[in-house]
């Protein structure tokens, strides 16, 4: 759908300009070696299958087997070859291939620099050149490569490079493909001498490889950010996507401007979102000596954690928190984050709050309040740096349970999970065709469990691969299958390929959960490669549903992902699923207009897209972290955290619980969840022992009480959270919110939003 908003005459001359324009495609990947060449052959394939003439030129194969497996039987056009500091240089033939006019060239390294008597400077001038003449492009970049990360790159890695491609390329480009590879993929192809001719040495090292891999993970999802906030905005969707975070600070020319301003940069880092910060100016109104200086320390502070600072007039302070919500709605904003008041009751009643205010006025936005706890704690606002383990630890005797548990997970097989923003990215098609490449390096690999969904291409990828056969159970008088775990387990394979992680079993199986039976595969010393989707994580559930308008009944916890090994991200942009799918290679035809119609609808691909890449990132992040890097992209966490839930609704417990958790994860924090009910809650018991099995298998603690009274409930939940040593209250938009705040003052607090799910017009609209 194009939605029925009428073109400018500027789009209708864009969309006429482009129809005689080539199409450019870029492959990104973290370092050389990550397979970029390697798709960008095989996709030649494909196209020319399809009777598009295709062309190779400049394309650097590096003599890696599998690259130069996939050359094939591709036309080539010879390039022009000369040297620089001793090292051959390949640069386009451009009259040739202007002679040549092909529908289609493939030419590696983007960043390529020209010999100097070549008619245009770079390899990117190049292809602007064939792209106006309406040859179209696919191409490959390295991601510190582009002048958006080469900066970052070069701080954290060391990495120098001769030559960048400008930040807008990615905005010339029609689609941008991220190929993902973990750094143990890369050191295994490294080890094995398939990245001979590599010269970037310095990306290597495991934690170098782990950050450039996070930097395009990011790289990519704000791309795909700008394409979803175009899409929604031609559209004429309004609001939050619900893939992404938008931060507001609101602070004052005051001393803890400074404090609001820092906490809002900690939230938007750790959750990898923008920071807005806005202060409210009395209009005609100067400022004294001492505010104008805390505006330059403001401004300034501003510009160095990478935010958007801007003045808002103010009449009147009851138009504050009309002031602060138009911004936010017309900012997208997704969190505004303010300090507590400290205003008395009377003050409160004569003049009136900000935050009850912001509160009546706002949707689907989240608020946060800043707790100053410098005159009783001392300044523990900012975020503190990580500890190094010092060097004696390395001789520290093990106790007997340390050892037991390294001598298990020793014993443990090795979990590896392909994961995509939506089915028929290629996750199943990736792990067969892994599957195949080990089987031909003498390793026992079988096929568990496989959803083929009578796809071709995922039927030809098994290969030799043998297929386990599966159990029958009996249910409701009809013979069901599912995945033999027993029968694996003593056939006792090297390696087993399992599909659909989140899949739950029929009734009467040993496990409820397809995922359980993995954990139980890899405890008896058989690894593991598994699928799942982003959609289907538990505590993206609540985000998932606020794009698609779909609830996701089966999941896995997030446990699941830290438990892996290696997660690996299969991307694909949501044009080119949409055509799979409108060619029958996802679901059978019969199925293929309603499934573009509902959760194939571009915008929500597009969506699901950044989730995945974001949350992909945060896992890579994770793992650095836990290597204890000095540098993280999402800068460092505060000493300790401790977040206690509030909850009092059944309605909204669910979607508390798994907020709690994914701010507790991201903040290494200790989290605890608190239900407190009025009267007896004896009919909602078997409501309130699954919430508690979904807290304990995200992590948490968890905790009711009832009471008879409502009036009791915010002293209540005050004490409970102290006692708890709490630093942060997470609490629903809901009565009890007023009466609690003055009794949280010490403490932060994210009051929930209670948001429209399914607001998208898009969705609406058929």
């Amino acid at each position: 759908m194009d939605g029925f908003k009428r073109k400018t005459p500027e789009e209708i001359l864009l969309s006429i300009s482009k129809l005689h324009r080539g199409s450019l495609k870029i492959y990104i990947g973290a370092v050389s070696g990550s397979g970029k060449t390697y798709h960008m052959l095989r996709e030649g394939h494909n196209l020319r299958q399809q009777g598009i003439d295709v062309v190779i030129c400049a394309v650097s194969t590096l003599q890696r087997p599998e690259t130069v497996e996939q050359l094939g039987d591709l036309e080539r056009v010879p390039s022009i070859h000369w040297m620089k500091d001793g090292t051959e240089q390949k640069d386009l033939n451009l009259d040739a291939l202007m002679e040549r006019n092909p529908e289609v060239v493939l030419v590696d390294g983007l960043a390529h620099l020209n010999r100097p008597d070549a008619r245009f400077p770079t390899r990117l001038d190049d292809i602007k050149y064939l792209l106006a003449n309406n040859i179209s492009v696919i191409t490959t970049v390295n991601v510190y490569e582009l002048a958006a990360a080469m900066e970052v790159a070069h701080k954290l890695t060391g990495i120098e490079v001769g030559h960048c491609v400008p930040a807008d390329t990615l905005e010339l480009a029609d689609e941008v493909r991220l190929i993902d590879a973990t750094p143990e993929m890369i050191l295994n192809r490294l080890e094995e001498g398939h990245l001979k001719g590599n010269k970037d040495t310095a990306v290597f090292k495991r934690g170098n490889l782990g950050v450039l891999r996070e930097l395009a993970l990011r790289l990519v999802a704000e791309d795909v950010n700008d394409s979803l906030e175009a899409h929604r905005e031609q559209m004429g969707i309004l609001g939050p996507s619900g893939a992404t975070e938008r931060i507001l600070v609101t602070a004052q020319y005051h001393w803890n401007g400074s404090i609001y301003v820092r906490r809002g940069q900690q939230i938007a880092k750790r959750l990898n979102g923008d920071l807005h910060v806005v202060t409210l100016r009395k209009v005609n109104k100067p400022l004294s000596k001492e505010a104008s200086a805390f505006r330059r320390s403001i401004m300034k502070l501003v510009e160095k954690v990478g935010g958007k600072f801007e003045e808002l007039p103010l009449r009147f302070r009851r138009c504050i928190p009309k002031a602060l919500v138009d911004y936010a709605i017309h900012h997208k904003v997704t969190r505004i984050v303010l300090g507590h008041s400290k205003q008395t009751k009377w003050q409160t009643f004569w003049q009136g709050s900000v935050i009850n205010g912001i509160l009546k006025r706002v949707k689907n936005v989240d608020v946060f309040l800043v707790a100053d706890r410098a005159a009783r704690d001392g300044e523990r606002i900012l975020p503190a740096h990580m500890q190094v383990s010092k060097e004696p630890y390395k001789y520290k005797r093990l106790s007997r349970q340390e050892v037991q548990a390294k001598i298990e997970k020793i014993k443990r097989g090795r979990f590896k999970v392909y994961i995509g923003a939506a089915p028929g990215v290629g996750k199943t098609y990736t792990m067969l065709r892994e599957g195949n490449d080990l089987l031909k390096k003498g390793i026992d690999v079988k096929i568990g469990l496989l959803e083929t969904h009578g796809r071709k291409g995922t039927i030809e990828q098994i290969g030799e691969l043998a297929i386990m056969p599966r159990a029958e159970i009996a249910y409701q008088g009809v013979r069901l299958e599912e995945m033999d775990t027993e029968a694996i387990m003593k056939a006792r394979p090297e390696v087993i390929l399992v599909d659909e992680l989140a899949h739950s079993n029929v009734p009467g199986s040993k496990h409820k959960k397809r995922y359980e039976d993995v954990l139980e595969i890899l405890e008896a010393g058989i690894s593991v490669i598994a699928t799942v989707n982003v959609q289907h994580l538990e505590s993206l559930n609540d985000a998932v549903e606020q794009i698609t308008g779909i609830r996701v009944r089966e999941t896995v916890p997030d446990s699941i992902l830290r438990a892996a090994d290696e997660v690996q991200l299969i991307d694909v942009a949501p044009e080119a699923l949409q055509l799979r799918m409108r060619e029958g290679k996802i679901y059978a035809m019969i199925k293929v207009d309603q499934a573009l119609n509902n959760f194939f609808k571009t915008g929500n691909l597009i969506a699901l897209r950044e989730l995945a890449l974001r949350e992909i990132a945060d896992d890579v992040d994770e793992r650095l972290e836990s290597m204890e890097r000095k540098n993280s992209l999402r800068g460092p966490w505060r000493r300790k955290e401790v977040i206690y839930v509030c909850i009092t609704e059944i309605s909204q417990a669910d979607r508390l619980i798994r907020r709690g958790f994914r701010i507790a994860h991201r903040l290494k924090a200790a989290w605890y969840v608190s239900f407190i009910a009025v009267g007896n809650g004896e009919h909602w018991k078997p409501k309130l022992e699954t919430l508690e099995k979904l807290t304990v298998r995200l992590g948490g603690e968890f905790v009711y009480q009832e009471v008879m009274s409502r009036k009791a409930i915010p002293a209540m939940f005050a004490s409970q959270a102290s006692t708890a040593g709490a630093t942060q209250m997470i609490v629903w938009k809901d009565a009890t919110v007023k009466k609690l705040l003055p009794l949280a003052s010490q403490m932060d607090v994210l009051i929930v939003a209670d948001y429209d799910l399914w607001q998208s017009a898009e969705n609406k609209v058929k």
